[in-house]
């Protein structure tokens, strides 16, 4: 079960372990979930901005009465869109309970009041949340569920037009950043670290996941066989 309702049509990897020689996917999601949570909660509690999501949301909230909750979930609803008309496929729901769960950690890990049991200043908690958030963005990925609603689209990006990964997202997530900016959301230089570092990182991240944990990548490769029928005569 992939968070495309089948496997990613993606890079051939020959060298790529073969699944048997590790954990379940399920594992690799749900780690992926509760790092990203962990690295999202220390980019809040860091005070020195957020994530380019969260800058739109912000400021559409500037002009509307909605919640953050309800941008974030209009976004990832025009990119499922975007990705499911790409790929003549059906739309996909696994991406919302990625949004539901990593939304509750969340929540657990500020009424916890977690990074303040670290004792760490605003700059060490927003480079160790982008380390965080890209090696999760990573998992999950590699687990092929739930994948977030703009990595789907950066990874057709990637295996559509041949661009690196960090570029389709990077482009997605700076046009909410602008347009969110524009409309008065609030702009740091967490913002910038997250859109610059967490995009570059998580190629690099899901390399090293391959070659030295042996995880197998069901986002960015699968093997030919388990194609989806759409892409074969």
């Amino acid at each position: 079960m992939t968070g495309t309702d089948g496997p990613l049509p993606g890079d051939q990897h020959p060298s790529a372990p073969p699944v048997g020689r590790v954990r379940h996917p399920a594992l690799v999601y749900l780690s992926g979930c509760l790092l990203f949570s962990t690295g999202a909660h220390f980019f809040i509690q860091s005070h020195l901005g957020t994530d380019p999501l969260d800058v739109f949301a912000l400021g559409v909230l500037e002009h509307l009465p909605l919640t953050i909750g309800l941008c974030q979930a209009a976004v990832a609803v025009v990119c499922i869109g975007i990705w499911a008309a790409w790929n003549r496929r059906r739309p996909v729901l696994s991406p919302f309970l990625t949004f539901f769960l990593c939304g509750t950690l969340i929540d657990l890990q500020q009424w916890a009041a977690l990074a303040g049991h670290l004792d760490l200043g605003g700059y060490p908690l927003v480079l160790l949340g982008a380390l965080l958030c890209a090696y999760a963005s990573a998992l999950i990925i590699m687990s092929g569920f739930g994948i977030r609603a703009i990595d789907l689209v950066a990874i057709t990006v990637r295996q559509r037009w041949k661009w690196p990964f960090w570029c389709g997202k990077g482009l997605i997530e700076g046009a909410l950043l602008v347009s969110g900016w524009l409309l008065g959301g609030p702009v740091g230089i967490g913002t910038v670290v997250f859109l610059v570092f967490v995009d570059l990182l998580i190629e690099p991240c899901v390399r090293f996941n391959r070659r030295y944990l042996a995880i197998p990548d069901r986002g960015f490769a699968v093997p030919a066989a388990v194609a989806p029928a759409t892409s074969t005569p």
